[in-house]
């Protein structure tokens, strides 16, 4: 009977502890993100949507909050369309999060640049961010 039951409820059942499968889960998805960047780095600068979904997963990784990361995912949307190589023409501002006199090309640092920015300037509240460009066409 054991065997049938799924892995949440046989480790309740055995009294094995939720925060370490929580711990486990949390160490395996970071492992995994850590194989599909490492995987990835030479073609990181291709602007397919494989790519920009791998960037969308490692800035979700780096959030972790989902309501601040759908935020940061509308406002970098808005700004870059998520590409590392976009340019703003009327400034300096460069990269998916569109930061000025930015020269960091890595689009994974870009996302760190990006998410340590709003942390400093907005208390890290990608969704105040939003609100901002949406009033002023920027962040």
């Amino acid at each position: 009977m054991n065997r049938y039951l799924t892995a949440m409820l046989r480790s309740s059942r055995l009294s094995e502890p939720q925060l370490r499968i929580a711990r486990l889960r949390h160490f395996t998805i970071w492992a995994a993100l850590f194989v599909i960047t490492i995987s990835s780095i030479g073609e990181a600068k291709a602007t397919d949507k494989h790519s920009i979904e791998m960037f969308k997963l490692y800035a979700h990784m780096k959030v972790l909050d989902s309501k601040m990361y759908i935020c940061l995912d509308k406002l970098w949307t808005l700004e870059s369309q998520w590409t590392p190589t976009s340019r703003n023409p009327k400034s300096s501002a460069y990269g998916i999060p569109q930061l000025l006199n930015m020269t960091e090309t890595n689009p994974f640092k870009q996302i760190d640049l990006g998410i340590k920015y709003i942390d400093h300037r907005y208390d890290g509240d990608s969704c105040k961010a939003l609100a901002i460009h949406k009033k002023r066409g920027h962040y």
